[in-house]
């Protein structure tokens, strides 16, 4: 389904990240893996060689934060393989706390990792995409960012942001063949959401039309259709994967 394309994860340490990485590299694509854990990264990287016979893992430790380290992680990319078809916006952080407690820090630290390091990715991969006049860019949001929740105010806008900025990217590059879509978990079960205490995990299982929380495969495998030639006339949309919470 990917054969031949080389993909850039954010995020790709652990959970969600790790499953596209190993997701991608199963389907056909050669990655480049990105994050700050180097010990997690080479783990995933393990994996993603496990996945296929033949496939390549480039480790990137960076700060996805900064600009010019995501444009050399893209440069680096790019010199290792020739060209760059896939990007997902993968790396997030999640600090909770009602809105009359959040420090100023802590929401700069949301808007920091989950929607500027966003803005980063893009900004250094739609240069060489619209050279190549082909590329698929994924950003991954929440269902939080469609519905909001109270404690979550910093988190919710800065995933309600990643979906005005696949639209408006969607809509700025898609006359030179680059899609832009966004996908929006719900429960899944990560090492982030084990810290959940149990009766707000249980609460929104029982949300879930399914009657379960999601894994990360169930959201890596929708990343790569959205990254396939099959997914070639989708564009500009935001795909939620929550066991059915909303309809």
């Amino acid at each position: 389904m990917l054969t031949g394309k080389t993909a850039l994860i954010t995020g790709a340490s652990r959970g969600i990240g790790r499953a596209i990485a190993v997701e991608f590299a199963g389907a056909g694509a050669d990655v480049a893996l990105v994050g700050r854990d180097v010990a997690a990264l080479e783990e995933t990287g393990v994996l993603c060689v496990r996945a296929r016979a033949g496939a390549t893992a480039e480790l990137f430790e960076a700060d996805v934060t900064d600009r010019p380290s995501m444009e050399r992680v893209v440069d680096e990319t790019l010199a290792r393989f020739g060209h760059l078809d896939c990007a997902i916006a993968n790396a997030g952080q999640s600090v909770d706390g009602l809105l009359l407690r959040l420090k100023p820090e802590t929401i700069d630290r949301m808007l920091d990792v989950n929607l500027k390091s966003a803005f980063h990715l893009c900004g250094a991969v739609a240069k060489p995409m619209m050279k190549q006049r082909a590329g698929s860019i994924v950003l991954m949001t929440s269902i939080v960012g469609i519905t909001g929740n109270a404690g979550q105010a910093a988190y919710a806008a800065s995933k309600a942001g990643l979906i005005g900025l696949c639209k408006s990217l969607a809509k700025e590059l898609g006359s030179r063949n680059i899609r832009v879509n966004a996908v929006a978990p719900g429960l899944i079960e990560t090492a982030m959401t084990e810290k959940m205490p149990s009766a707000a995990r249980e609460f929104l299982i029982g949300q879930a039309a399914l009657g379960r929380a999601g894994k990360p495969e169930d959201v890596s495998g929708a990343v790569a259709f959205l990254c396939s030639d099959a997914a070639g006339y989708i564009t500009g949309q935001t795909l939620v994967i929550d066991g059915g919470v909303l309809m």
